[in-house]
């Protein structure tokens, strides 16, 4: 049986129609701006929301926020935050973090604990490169957080005005959460 081939199929062949098919396509697409960003030189507009590296922040008189009450440790689902609290001595019932660690490596930046948090003392920022030769640089302490919170206050911020969990000016200052006198104060009025 003889196969025979028709004039068009002939052209096609001979011409290498497919190849100017695909040469249609590759002219189209040169003369569009370039859609990928040279990453080193070039950096990516970050929204507010981004879910970057953790930080802790402190009040605008210095200071800390962290009240240790260990509500970020219990909501973090990859069980990477540690928290170790301890009471103040020369406040009673008054408590803070002595001891604040986040192992990066096994975080998943879902923002869990920063919504947990009742004093806002945590944020995420827009820190995104955390490239090393060393997987033990990515075990953040409490001062290395706070270098983080203070080098990136300002992401911080929106972070957690993005999210609500914050408000800007004076009027969110009222419903902050401050331990609200010294027990001292309140025993010796009572006396």
């Amino acid at each position: 049986m003889k196969h025979s081939m028709t004039p068009k199929q002939f052209f096609q062949t001979v011409l290498f129609g497919e190849i100017w098919e695909a040469m249609k396509v590759t002219w189209r697409h040169m003369f569009h701006k370039p859609m990928t960003f040279q990453y080193p030189r070039e950096k990516r507009i970050i929204p507010d929301a981004h879910r970057g590296a953790l930080c802790l922040l402190r009040y605008e008189d210095g200071k800390e926020r962290c009240v240790g009450c260990d509500l970020c440790e219990a909501a973090c689902p990859s069980r990477c935050i540690k928290v170790i609290s301890e009471e103040d001595k020369s406040l009673p019932l008054e408590r803070y973090a002595s001891e604040f660690y986040i192992d990066i490596t096994k975080c998943v930046f879902c923002g869990y604990c920063v919504e947990a948090c009742p004093v806002n003392a945590l944020a995420m920022t827009k820190m995104y490169e955390f490239s090393t030769h060393d997987k033990r640089t990515l075990l953040f302490d409490k001062k290395r957080l706070y270098d983080v919170g203070e080098r990136h206050l300002s992401d911080a911020k929106k972070y957690l005005y993005a999210h609500n969990l914050e408000k800007e000016g004076d009027e969110s200052r009222a419903y902050r959460y401050h331990f609200p006198e010294s027990i001292k104060t309140v025993q010796s009025s009572t006396e």
